[in-house]
């Protein structure tokens, strides 16, 4: 375990393994970096991997007051620690973020994302969600807030909740709770930037569960079509659960090929 200290003087904890490119972990909602070193263990043959806690969470501090600037401060100390540059494969909301980061001039070689969550075709948030959530962080009702979460916008069936809920993972998603107002605040109304996207132009491999819901798959090819960089993988049988060994090879093949041929992406190809 390591740390590096943020801009703005929060402690950023992380974890490296293996030898190669570097290459950062960005989590996504509700994850941290006991999340993300399964998939470090699988990628440390071909890349230093990078896995970190995300301010809020794990190891990591949460200096007041939050700001998504600050999170795209602490990816760049992260990428610093890397050597100042590196690859970056992001899941969920983590993916905004690293979007983000490019886009403020942070200096990612290229990326992998896993479905991150932004709405299109008319698809909206429910009404007022980002005040309700606020409340019941502001109120310490975090469980309520994981509720919000799951029923509202990841829209799990009530079982599956309460599931959930009787689970042996209820206290560790508790703990993370508040942090769902920082991915609320990283993915703002949850609309795709498609402006502020066609600037970032580093290569792009977007991947999608063949599974997942419609919108997801929608989201994914309209992040595609914005991207200048952008290609799109689906993977076959899966959904917005991301299997680290099957996601491991695909985000393999796409960073080791821009090493030595940039413009050809076999994984791509076979779509």
């Amino acid at each position: 375990m390591y740390t590096v200290i943020s801009k703005d003087g929060t402690p950023i904890a992380y974890d490296k393994v293996g030898d190669g490119p570097p290459l950062v972990l960005v989590e996504g909602a509700l994850n941290d970096m006991a999340t993300t070193m399964p998939l470090a263990a699988l990628l440390r043959r071909q890349f230093t991997v990078f896995a970190y806690d995300r301010r809020g969470r794990g190891a990591s501090g949460d200096n007041a007051p939050y700001a998504v600037e600050r999170e795209i401060e602490d990816l760049a100390s992260v990428i610093g620690e890397a050597g100042g540059s590196a690859y970056v494969f992001a899941n969920c909301s983590g993916g905004s973020l690293a979007l983000e980061a490019a886009a403020c001039g942070v200096d990612v070689l290229g990326a992998v994302l896993y479905e991150p969550p932004y709405f299109v075709d008319g698809r909206t948030l429910p009404p007022n969600y980002s005040q309700r959530l606020r409340t019941c962080v502001a109120e310490g009702r975090r469980g309520d807030a994981l509720e919000l979460f799951m029923r509202e916008t990841v829209q799990l069936p009530g079982d599956h909740v309460d599931d959930v809920k009787g689970g042996p993972i209820w206290p560790a998603l508790q703990k993370m709770a508040h942090t769902l107002v920082y991915d609320d605040l990283v993915m703002g109304d949850s609309s795709l930037p498609a402006e502020r996207m066609a600037h970032v132009t580093l290569p792009t491999l977007v991947i999608d569960g063949a599974e997942s819901p419609e919108w997801a798959r929608s989201s994914v090819q309209a992040l595609v079509d914005a991207l200048p960089g952008g290609r799109r993988y689906s993977l076959p049988g899966h959904t917005h659960f991301l299997v680290p060994e099957a996601v491991a090879p695909v985000i393999s093949e796409f960073l080791s090929g821009l090493d030595t041929a940039p413009d050809r992406c076999t994984t791509c190809e076979r779509l």
